[in-house]
């Protein structure tokens, strides 16, 4: 089979869309042909130099298809049936895996990046780590929704806990985990403002339903966010890293909370403990989701509460100048790949 793998890190020409051994299907596990996949800047971090990936990997997390093939031990999943991926994995005996917590797993990791990815034309798996894709989405659609909206919904549900009436700030609304927020922030009737480098961005930020807009190239947004509200957002919910986060902590309330996922524009920043103590704001981290998480967003889609934002499709082989239209900066949501057979 066809697979985008890597043998080294560095730039875009490091990406190799070529033959690889086809896996096996043990007993059990599924063998699911992959229809469609998307790219997160997880890829690229991986690409580029994460410590601890096993090389040659295939990359990718994010994926969906159709069961190709099932082990003699599963007798619940059928040759056929259309399937999304949750690209956690897990051991399912931890003291956390037995609280529901399966992100906090000892042996937690993700497919793309401690193991072989789903940027290729067949990968097996084992059940536990699929659902049904409901029949109103395409798979291009259901390529662009999982890790984003299961990290959205873990940083706003299970970590901030937030609020209906609550103001959020959502930085970086045009890219896939920031317009996934913006949805999850609605559903549970929030108060959001969302930022974007351009007028397209804050144009689809409005179409999934931002009340206030902050374009944070000609904005200070903190300075707006105190025009806005009455003493800063209740909670502002970061993936951009060191460019925002002096301006995302000026921005809270008293007693706000900041959650974070991501650092795309450095990991590095400073803190002022005198401003975390007086104003009593939370600081918190959060990586992936639950089992139940998962479900409960592949839910939602079914039932037409929240949608993926697509913005382009490659091919598997345009791997290399996919990566680099996102490096660019020019997605509106989310950039998905099919495979060329």
């Amino acid at each position: 089979m066809k697979a985008v793998r890597i043998h080294e890190h560095g730039g875009p020409d490091v990406l190799q869309w070529e033959d690889v051994p086809e896996p096996d299907c043990p007993a059990h596990k599924v063998l699911v042909q992959i229809k469609a996949t998307s790219i997160n800047h997880l890829d690229i971090w991986v690409r580029k130099g994460v410590p601890g990936v096993p090389l040659p990997i295939i990359l990718g997390s994010d994926g969906t298809g159709v069961i190709a093939e099932i082990g003699h031990e599963i007798d619940d999943w059928h040759v056929g049936e259309e399937v999304m991926i949750q690209p956690g994995t897990y051991c399912g005996h931890c003291r956390f895996c037995r609280e529901g917590k399966e992100n906090y797993c000892t042996q937690f990791g993700i497919v793309g990046e401690t193991e072989n990815g789903t940027h290729c034309e067949l990968i097996a798996l084992e059940p536990k780590y699929l659902e049904r894709k409901p029949a109103s989405v395409s798979f291009q659609e259901a390529a662009a929704f999982t890790l984003v909206f299961l990290t959205a919904f873990t940083m706003l549900m299970r970590r901030a806990r937030i609020e209906k009436g609550e103001t959020i700030l959502v930085m970086g609304a045009g890219s896939g985990v920031g317009s996934a927020a913006i949805q999850i922030a609605k559903l549970q009737g929030c108060q959001v403002i969302a930022t974007g480098g351009d007028e397209g961005k804050l144009v689809l930020a409005r179409e999934l339903g931002a009340d206030h807009f902050i374009n944070h190239y000609k904005e200070k947004i903190h300075e707006r966010v105190r025009d806005i509200t009455d003493g800063g957002a209740d909670i502002v919910f970061e993936h951009v890293g060191k460019a925002t986060w002096s301006s995302s902590l000026r921005s809270l309330a008293v007693g706000g909370r900041i959650v974070t996922c991501g650092a795309t524009t450095g990991p590095q920043v400073d803190i002022d403990l005198r401003h975390l103590y007086r104003k009593h704001h939370t600081i918190m981290g959060s990586t992936m989701g639950d089992v139940a998480g998962f479900k409960q967003v592949v839910q939602w889609l079914g039932e037409g509460k929240v949608r993926p934002v697509v913005d382009r499709v490659f091919s598997m082989s345009s791997v290399a100048e996919a990566h680099q239209y996102i490096e660019e900066g020019k997605q509106l949501g989310k950039v998905v790949m099919t495979p060329d057979s």
